[in-house]
């Protein structure tokens, strides 16, 4: 390890990294996930569902949700050793080729969303500055390309600094949604709100509209694992587990009540017509016109909020992958300020490349915002499974030492310890059946996780599983830089199948989008 007071990039160990506490890295979890999903959410719940299937939706979607927190928060302690939280419990669980692609598609998934966000910003002053359109004109594209570079050379600057300006946003662009919630329960008329509550003629069965809506709650949920990324930063382990839950359930509350309070403020109908952002059009409805503009300028920090929150993640995703000889050797390096630039110049370029094609594209944001989504299922997928298969394990817990994983995986780095029972639990009167106990809640949570996860996956159809192969076969050139790099043999049997398999399906997503079978 070496570097100078100057900022000369470091490789493999790296500098110290920032430490967080706490607070901060629950305003990451709540930064990441509140951003331009939760302004949307009035007009995108309308189109589907009434009060009724609103209620079942969030309470399915929550609890799903809350189980992948909890199994954040249970991988956490179990295996201290593994940083980067997604993608290193895929590597861990299911071996290297796998792991990589997990890296590889949330990476993909946040510079995806990324460009979202800026075209939500750009479409919001769009409404008063009509030359930037819907937020796909070249001029909001040349706008958004200066955002784009202005943030990363904001976090250039350092990960300690960038984190601390994410959670001074994360308060400012709360408190408009809070403000929200409190004057459309002032505003909120009991008759409206009965009206919706079975949903409009055009929702269909109750079954239906759930489902439909189920599929909105994925992108607002993406951010949970944020506090998991970031495990290597964190002062203390445990924090990594609170900061998920209490995260998750801070803005799960925030997501349900915008949702319930808007269907007392206008009939469903109307809803499911308003621009978007919709949240501002509801309580323009109901205060007038400053509450359009007051809704706006929140949309505005909240996104720039979340877009700090998920390049950071973006970044860090790659540096440790990386740092695991699972990626190219040049994206480990970082500088003095323990920020690693190459990674974060990737994920900046790949998200201006991203910009530039919604220049040519009908319905980029929709399409954009499902394929992160889907992009993102996969490595929770892959997490949870991960979470089964050492909750299912006999040892109570794991200790670091830099070999072998729990589960036989490469270079996980802990094994497990056994008590001295004939099980290898721990020995009569030493809290032994409460370990098993604990376990077998843990198992519980991981197998709902796990099934939700999978739900997800499938509800998103067929076309977006396509698309996906498509993102990720291309990909696996880095993973063969990186093996080139260590001289060790390309693909094992096994990866060759996976590796097989993706460039099959990627010949198929791109076949049948040359036919039509799937559209953009």
């Amino acid at each position: 390890m070496s570097h100078d007071d100057t900022g000369t990039e470091t490789s493999r160990g790296g500098p110290p990294a920032a430490k967080l506490t706490l607070l901060t890295l629950t305003a990451m979890v709540v930064g990441s996930m509140v951003g331009a999903g939760v302004f949307s959410l009035p007009r995108r719940f309308a189109d589907e569902t009434g009060v009724a299937g609103a209620l079942i939706a969030w309470a399915i979607a929550g609890t799903g949700m809350l189980m992948l927190a909890f199994v954040f928060q249970s991988l956490a302690v179990r295996r201290p050793d593994l940083d980067a939280g997604v993608y290193a419990y895929a590597k861990a669980g299911f071996g290297e080729y796998l792991g990589f692609f997990a890296a590889f598609g949330y990476w993909a998934s946040a510079c995806v969303g990324n460009v979202t966000y800026w075209v939500l910003i750009m479409s919001t002053i769009g409404s008063v500055w009509p030359a930037l359109g819907d937020g796909d004109t070249v001029l909001a594209a040349v706008l958004s390309s200066f955002g784009l570079w202005g943030f990363f050379l904001l976090i250039r600057r350092g990960v300690k600094e960038a984190a601390a300006i994410n959670r001074i946003v994360t308060v400012a662009k709360i408190v408009p949604i809070l403000v929200f919630v409190v004057l459309a329960l002032f505003f909120f008329d009991a008759g409206v709100f009965a009206d919706n509550f079975g949903g409009a003629d055009y929702a269909g069965s109750l079954f239906d509209q759930v489902r439909g809506t189920m599929l909105a709650t994925v992108f607002v949920f993406l951010g949970v694992e944020g506090a998991s990324v970031y495990s290597r930063h964190a002062k203390r382990r445990e924090d990594v587990g609170r900061a998920t839950v209490l995260g998750f359930l801070s803005v799960f509350a925030v997501f349900a009540s915008v949702t319930i309070v808007s269907y007392g403020i206008l009939p469903m109908g109307e809803i499911a017509e308003l621009r978007q952002p919709s949240m501002a059009g509801v309580l323009e409805s109901a205060v007038g016109t400053w509450g359009k503009v007051f809704v706006s300028a929140g949309l505005v920090v909240s996104v720039l909020g979340a877009y700090l929150a998920w390049t950071l993640m973006a970044a860090e995703v790659l540096f440790v992958a990386a740092k695991d000889d699972d990626m190219p050797r040049f994206l480990r390096r970082a500088t003095a300020a323990d920020v690693p630039v190459p990674a974060l110049l990737m994920t900046t370029a790949l998200s201006q490349v991203v910009l530039v094609v919604t220049l040519f594209s009908d319905d980029a944001f929709n399409f954009a915002l499902d394929l992160t989504s889907a992009l993102t299922l996969i490595p929770f997928l892959l997490a949870a499974a991960f979470a089964v298969k050492i909750m299912r394990r006999t040892g109570d817990r794991t200790v670091p030492d830099g070999g072998r994983g729990a589960d036989g995986g490469p270079g996980t780095g802990a094994r497990p310890e056994r008590g001295g029972g004939p099980e290898g639990g721990a020995r009569p009167g030493d809290g032994g059946v409460a370990a098993r106990s604990g376990r077998g809640r843990d198992l519980t949570v991981a197998v709902v996780a796990t099934l939700y996860t999978a739900f997800l996956l499938y509800a998103a159809g067929l076309k977006f599983v396509l698309v996906s192969f498509i993102v990720y076969a291309p990909a696996t050139i880095l993973f063969v830089m990186a093996r080139r790099e260590q001289r060790r043999k390309l693909f094992s049997p096994g990866e060759a199948v996976l590796c097989a398999v993706s460039v099959a399906g990627a010949v198929v997503g791109v076949a049948a989008l040359a036919a039509g079978w799937i559209e953009l």
